[in-house]
């Protein structure tokens, strides 16, 4: 596919085949931001598993200390105090069996859903429809709870989940382009601290192959992969 004139700029500043440290990388993702938008800072990390064996996925949820830059629209399915709780904390929708029917009908205005555990007999209706768009409330994932507030005000704070995919790599974003290389820094240090936490005792050899950080429309830059391990454990 052919590449944009502004994408083409920012490619020449990367040396393609080098392994940056964190900081020089982050400050090249900066300026390799070339939209008119303030661009979704992503690293992407190829990690030493085997995810079609269940003792090595990886799946977890991690707060960013500063963030990610964008304001995720939080719906909750509760009832009674646990809906007056996700309304105190600030959830954009609350409900039960009406979020559910709208749900159906193909309403997705939403960017996370919490659920109650008593609401389970009603979310669990909808799996087929959430579930391949990575909506689906889970309590592996912190999204089926009790902890209605506690979970609200975090997922607003800036809680993000992460899960390693069928190629054995883990997305995520850790900010914006406008944020400060010390903020997108220790943003990615708080999320490589999270992975190696969650690293299966079945994984082998090196734990960490390839990390890839871009912007939306930037081009790929690598960061050394064992120097990020290694100022992370």
């Amino acid at each position: 596919m052919k590449k944009g004139k502004s994408y083409v700029e920012s490619a020449k500043k990367v040396e393609r085949n080098k392994q940056y440290e964190s900081a020089e990388a982050l400050e090249l993702v900066k300026e390799t931001a070339r939209a008119k938008f303030d661009e979704t800072v992503e690293v992407h990390i190829k990690l030493g598993v085997d995810p079609r064996h269940a003792d090595q996925q990886v799946r977890g949820t991690v707060s960013l200390p500063h963030g990610t830059g964008k304001t995720r629209r939080v719906l909750v399915f509760a009832k009674g105090d646990k809906a007056q709780e996700a309304e105190a904390a600030g959830a954009d929708y609350v409900g039960a069996e009406d979020l559910a029917e709208k749900i159906q009908n193909g309403w997705f205005e939403f960017d996370v859903a919490v659920a109650s555990p008593d609401m389970m007999s009603v979310v669990g209706k909808l799996g087929k429809i959430l579930g391949p768009r990575g909506l689906m409330p889970n309590p592996k994932a912190g999204t089926v709870t009790p902890d209605i507030e506690r979970t609200v005000n975090e997922l607003k704070a800036g809680r993000i989940e992460f899960r390693v995919d069928r190629t054995s790599i883990v997305h995520a974003p850790i900010g914006k382009a406008s944020f400060d290389v010390e903020k997108l820094q220790e943003n990615l240090n708080v999320l490589a601290d999270a992975l190696i936490k969650a690293k299966p005792a079945a994984a082998k050899g090196q734990y960490m192959r390839s990390v890839t950080i871009c912007t939306t429309m930037g081009p790929g830059i690598k960061i050394n992969p064992l120097v990020l391990m290694a100022a992370n454990k």
